[in-house]
């Protein structure tokens, strides 16, 4: 019989609190259902246990630590023990002997996590302070029997595509999916405003059903956005390009901008270059978290270079970059030499 304390990790002079968080550490690595057909970690599972059940009953532990392994031989273990675990790789039957919150506190933190309600089964009539099992034992973990605890079902995953506008103002559409009868099944859903391309929405309750009274699992929907010409979207912040005359860049002006929520009137400040931005406050996306965020508008201005032009016009325009050259300004000049 290996030492039970080798198996559990600790010293020999270990505390009851360092004992009780190692065998939860241990149980919850080698637990069957976390290695389902894993038999190395369902023997070491029943190693860890076997070994709780001494060291972790003050009255037990007195008698190992004074006789060793002898204390529980083939007769002694088994009258020591009594029955309620199932029985060992030797064919000892052991349980455990805590008291009720005890017991609650390292069942809810091995097993919590892993089926969902706080650790909390809806089985039979329980066992050695262990609410909810029924009786027979921890599934593969102690030779034989079958927990009853309940599961949550199975979760969904399913697309959906809307458009750009729809996804910064948010929208109702209805998606198909596949149910847990392998009929198809629809299903309305509302798109958040701020709705970015890529994300999921959590559809609770509308995944597959639960098991021994488990609640359902949900439905991971995943939002695609499709592209709008003219705007792209960084965050909750839009992008859009307009084009201006070159007179309206040169002496200033307004100019008409398209947003998600229609066409606003921009003014062009005198002197605006090609390339430059105008930040429209408030006109991006909303956030997703706070409504009462809003991104921003960047607005790239390019100034529309005139084409086919009349001798005329050429004339002028040599005249007015020849008077720019000469008041410093010759930028100009070469661009429509």
């Amino acid at each position: 019989m290996r030492d039970y304390y080798d198996i559990l990790g600790v010293s020999k002079n270990a505390d009851d609190k360092t004992i009780k968080r190692a065998y939860r550490k241990l149980a919850k690595k080698y637990h069957p259902d976390a290695n389902p057909g894993d038999k190395e970690a369902e023997q070491k599972f029943k190693e860890v246990n076997e070994a709780y059940a001494v060291l972790g009953d003050p009255e037990k532990k007195k008698k190992y630590d004074t006789f060793g392994s002898a204390a529980f031989d083939q007769n002694g273990f088994g009258q020591d023990f009594g029955q309620g675990f199932g029985q060992n790789g030797n064919g000892y039957t052991y349980t455990y002997n805590f008291n009720q919150q005890d017991a609650q506190d390292i069942f809810e933190d091995i097993f919590g996590n892993m089926f969902g309600h706080g650790g909390r089964s809806r089985g039979g009539r329980g066992f050695s302070g262990f609410s909810g099992f029924d009786g027979s034992g921890f599934g593969n973990g102690f030779g034989g029997g079958s927990a009853s605890y309940a599961q949550k079902g199975a979760d969904y995953k399913s697309e959906i595509t809307i458009g750009f506008d729809d996804a910064i103002n948010g929208c109702e559409r209805v998606f198909s999916y596949t149910g847990p009868d392998g009929r198809a099944q629809s299903l309305k859903v509302r798109i958040p405003a701020g709705m970015e391309d890529g994300k999921s929405i959590r559809l609770r309750g509308k995944g597959g059903p639960g098991v021994n009274g488990g609640e359902p699992g949900d439905i991971l929907l995943k939002v695609n956005v499709q592209g709008r010409p003219g705007f792209e979207r960084k965050g909750m912040d839009i992008y859009t390009t307009i084009y201006v005359p070159f007179s309206v860049a040169a002496l200033g002006g307004k100019a008409t901008v398209p947003t998600v929520n229609g066409r606003v009137i921009c003014r062009i400040p005198e002197g605006t270059q090609s390339g430059s931005k105008i930040r429209l406050r408030g006109k991006g996306a909303v956030s997703m978290k706070d409504p009462s965020v809003h991104g921003d508008q960047y607005v790239v201005v390019q100034v529309q270079v005139p084409k086919n032009l009349t001798p005329s016009e050429k004339a002028k325009i040599k005249e007015m970059s020849d008077t720019l050259d000469r008041n410093g300004h010759g930028s100009a000049g070469s661009a429509f030499a």
